[in-house]
């Protein structure tokens, strides 16, 4: 990495858990240049804008908490004990996730829909990205014959997203997990319903 290269990844590093706890529109300029110990003329001499630094923080954590889950799911070869170590992942790693703000993607696409487009497509190709990765899982179970053939898999896995993420948001407002595990159960139940042969 050049020297510019090593101060951006420094930038952004020092305000990814800034970003994700208050928000984009909240972190200031001075939250930056405070986290960092960087002047704003080295902030803005890395960074067009603070837009530009927000985008950045959001890959970072988002590909962050992917290669964590990734890591998670890796240990496992088959498919269907693939799709509980996603679940899996959540219900160990929660207390984790909240004290850093909450779900990154959740976060950044709740925040960045009406005010800043560019978000608002970075998000959207996360998630899709996400969505993917899921229903490889599931596509590759269906040719092991351990799934169900005929089975929407992007239907699945897009129903597995908005369930896992709809029980992290109602968690993280009552500050418990509950909401977390009964979206995970439900997760868990149609995996063994409806998928599972």
């Amino acid at each position: 990495m050049s020297k510019a290269e090593q101060t951006r990844q420094f930038i952004i590093e020092k305000t990814a858990p800034i970003f994700n706890k208050k928000g984009f529109a909240a972190t200031s300029l001075s939250d930056i240049t405070e986290a960092t110990g960087l002047t704003k003329g080295s902030i803005y001499g890395n960074f067009k804008n603070k837009d530009e630094v927000a985008i950045a923080v959001f890959k970072y954590n988002a590909d962050k908490l992917w290669k964590k889950k990734e890591n998670w799911i890796a240990v496992y070869s088959d498919p269907a004990s693939q799709l509980r170590a996603l679940v899996d992942f959540y219900r160990k790693n929660w207390k984790q996730l909240f004290e850093s703000g909450g779900c990154p993607i959740m976060n950044a696409a709740t925040e960045s829909d009406d005010i800043m487009p560019a978000m608002k497509e970075r998000v959207k190709s996360t998630v899709d990205n996400w969505v993917k990765n899921v229903a490889c899982i599931l596509e590759e179970g269906i040719k092991q014959n351990t799934f169900r053939t005929g089975i929407d898999t992007f239907e699945y896995a897009r129903l597995f997203i908005m369930t896992i993420e709809g029980g992290i948001l109602l968690s993280k407002i009552s500050d418990k997990p509950d909401s977390l595990y009964l979206a995970l159960d439900r997760v868990n139940k149609i995996i063994d319903d409806e998928i599972i042969i």
